[in-house]
């Protein structure tokens, strides 16, 4: 009777764990699958709408401000420096007294040559006295020849000495001149490196003080040798227009135009400088600041623009996903690419009013349905 008991309980355990294990694989064989469940469920994308529109073609590099013209002020005479008149960083214009160099030693000397020219002309003529009476003696025969020679002899030599006195006397007015150091251009002047009480020398290699003229200003720049010819084209037709902004400033960009292209290409680098002029009234820029710089050929119209992050690459090339009106992805090959920044302009693959994916491409395939999020607006113009 036991026997059969345990046998009935045995029996009894292998049916219930035989329907559970039926149960298990009857729930699985019905139980939709990750891939069944992604194709059911729209992927959430960020589209943007294909524009017609007039955008520039511009060149970017990184450009470097350059004084118009940098002066080293430096004095051209001997002598102790009496004063300064400016402060360090003052705007200062042309003719403006910058130094004073003591002036009495050139004062004496040019009190002294006028001293010495009045000597020589009163000898000159006691000269030219005494050649007219030889000469007269001579003719009579009362005088030697000799002695209207000699007289005649005394009076060049005098009248060369007046000319050397009054070129002594230039000499002394112009160190007289040079006492007083006059700004020679328009511009902002640096540190004093020779303060008033030194003594400097004439041309010395030492600089009294470096003024930079930044109105208007240079910014200088390279580019690929390979936009040279269109850049000439367009430079003989009219002015091309280029735009500089500090790397930490959200403001408008500074304005100006390309005024010089450099005569040789950096075989190291294949690139070729490029000079940009600018008034600078407000004085943004200053003498060796890093710009960011844009260069504008010329105008695209009527272009198909799409934004940037909605291109992609591939193995066969450049293509976009295009959302049509059931709301699935295709790809769409595009081509004749240009890099407008935070835009592309294509020539082809594109029509107008298309809608393309900007964010979400990871998770897309052709044919797979997507779901567009809230659009909070038109793809943003190019920075200009």
């Amino acid at each position: 009777m036991a026997f059969f008991r345990k046998l009935l309980a045995v029996l009894v355990v292998a049916a219930i764990g035989t329907a559970g294990y039926l149960y298990v694989r009857s729930d699985r064989a019905v139980a939709p699958s990750r891939s069944d469940l992604a194709v059911s469920e729209a992927v959430p994308v960020t589209l943007a709408a294909v524009q017609r529109k007039s955008v520039p073609i511009v060149l970017r590099a990184i450009g470097n401000v350059q004084a118009y013209s940098t002066v080293a002020v430096k004095s051209r005479v001997d002598g102790q420096v009496f004063e300064a008149g400016f402060k360090e960083g003052q705007m200062v214009h042309k003719g403006d007294l910058l130094f004073t160099i003591d002036p009495r030693p050139f004062d004496a000397a040019a009190r002294q040559a006028e001293a010495t020219l009045a000597r020589d002309k009163a000898q000159l003529e006691g000269a030219q006295l005494d050649l007219t009476r030889y000469s007269q003696l001579a003719k009579s025969g009362f005088a030697a020849q000799q002695k209207y020679e000699e007289s005649k002899t005394a009076v060049d030599s005098l009248e060369a000495t007046v000319k050397a006195d009054q070129a002594a006397i230039e000499t002394a007015r112009l160190n007289q001149g040079y006492a007083s150091i006059h700004s020679p251009i328009d511009g902002r002047t640096g540190s004093v490196l020779i303060h008033p009480g030194n003594l400097v020398k004439a041309n010395d290699t030492n600089a009294l003080v470096i003024i930079n003229q930044v109105k208007p200003i240079y910014v200088a720049f390279s580019i690929p040798e390979q936009y040279l010819t269109e850049i000439s084209q367009r430079m003989a037709s009219s002015a091309l227009k280029v735009e500089a902004r500090l790397a930490d400033e959200n403001e408008q960009p500074i304005v100006g135009q390309l005024t010089f292209v450099n005569n040789a290409v950096d075989t190291t680098t294949g690139t070729i400088m490029l000079k940009a002029t600018f008034a600078n009234d407000d004085e943004r820029l200053v003498p060796g600041a890093f710009v960011h710089v844009r260069l504008i050929l010329r105008t695209l119209e009527n272009a198909l623009v799409v934004p940037t992050p909605a291109v992609q690459v591939g193995q066969k090339g450049s293509y976009v996903y295009v959302v049509g009106s059931d709301d699935t992805a295709q790809v769409h090959p595009v081509d004749g690419l240009i890099d407008l920044g935070n835009e592309t302009a294509v020539t082809s693959g594109l029509n107008e009013g298309d809608r393309v994916v900007t964010d979400g491409q990871l998770r897309l395939r052709p044919g797979i349905r997507v779901a567009p999020k809230p659009t909070v607006g038109p793809a943003a113009e190019p920075a200009s």
